[in-house]
């Protein structure tokens, strides 16, 4: 079979397609011929080098779709030739992925297979950031860093089937505001230096309930800056690649009665994969009921991705990228 491989940190020029032997399901394992490969922003984060996301030789790939090719010893709910979308054991940007069996869905009727594509990470992430760690509440007011990627193009759509609330944007750059704005952010923000002051004009001083900040650190001080009483900070990777910093006194939490949170989809579906599964049959749910779409850009087959994560680590990405291999 044909996979992705990056063979050392870098750009374009350390990723490769070979050829690879098909992998076999263990217990409580199976296979899926994919049909599309989610592409993500820690992909870029393992291809530069980033410490604790890949070892050498690394093959990406972290959300797939497609249907069952094979089932491992025990594994029961589920058919060769099943629709499924899956968090596979890394190396999803192969022809066939291999996937523990609590950690692959049925893809409902109707769904396309390069949106499910997008749901095993990109959109359960999403989910799992406004109501398991964010605790979001109807009416809630969320600012998201990044918001014009892929991550906060999802939120932008699950905030309102979650009862809806006010959504404020942050991104690098002048030319992002528009495609943050369209997605539903209101208002939409370059972060410098009038950050604080424009959003809590935005927010008539009160500032904002529930920050989703995927920078590391580094715009830590600014999110408790900006925090309501009561508010929630929730950090979820680093996309910076800046070094990790000590969190702030608790003196400062105690006072804002502030709450910061961790999140890490890859810390869940190892210990609790559980809640990854749930989450992403809600999402896929939304989409065949029709009450959520996610557009998607499809990117021609593996050897395309290596531009698409190039674009990714420059932040000139669009919306959420799938991969088509097969199907």
């Amino acid at each position: 079979m044909r996979t992705l491989v990056m063979t050392a940190p870098g750009g374009a020029e350390s990723s490769s397609v070979v050829e690879a032997a098909e992998p076999t399901p263990g217990p409580g394992e199976l296979t899926i011929d994919v049909a599309y490969a989610g592409l993500n922003f820690v992909d870029v984060m393992a291809r530069r080098g980033d410490a604790g996301y890949a070892t050498w030789p690394h093959r990406p790939g972290l959300e797939v779709s497609g249907t069952v090719r094979a089932l491992g010893p025990g594994v029961t709910g589920f058919t060769v030739g099943d629709r499924v979308a899956a968090v596979p054991k890394g190396a999803g940007m192969s022809e066939v992925a291999l996937s523990r069996a609590e950690l692959t869905v049925p893809v409902p009727d109707g769904v396309p297979l390069a949106e499910a594509a997008a749901t095993p990470l990109g959109l359960a992430t999403s989910l799992l950031l406004l109501t398991d760690a964010g605790r979001f509440t109807p009416g809630d007011t969320v600012l998201v860093h990044s918001a014009s990627g892929g991550i906060g193009n999802a939120i932008a759509r699950l905030v309102p089937l979650l009862g809806g609330g006010r959504l404020i944007g942050t991104v690098g750059r002048p030319e992002k505001i528009a495609e943050a704005e369209s997605a539903g952010y209101s208002p939409a923000l370059v972060r410098d230096t009038g950050l604080t002051e424009a959003v809590h004009a935005a927010t008539d001083g009160r500032g904002v309930d529930l920050i989703l900040d995927p920078l590391g650190t580094t715009a830590l001080n600014l999110d408790l800056d900006l925090a309501a009483p009561g508010g929630r900070v929730v950090l979820f990777g680093n996309a910076t690649g800046a070094p990790v910093e000590a969190l702030p006194p608790v003196g400062r939490l105690l006072r804002g009665n502030l709450t910061v949170t961790g999140f890490s989809h890859r810390g869940l579906a190892a210990t609790a994969p559980t809640r990854v599964a749930a989450a992403t049959s809600r999402i896929l749910g939304f989409l065949a009921e029709g009450k959520l779409a996610m557009p998607v850009t499809e990117v021609a087959g593996l050897a395309g991705i290596p531009a698409a994560h190039d674009l990714l680590a420059a932040g000139r990405g669009t919306g959420k990228y799938v991969a088509r291999i097969g199907g």
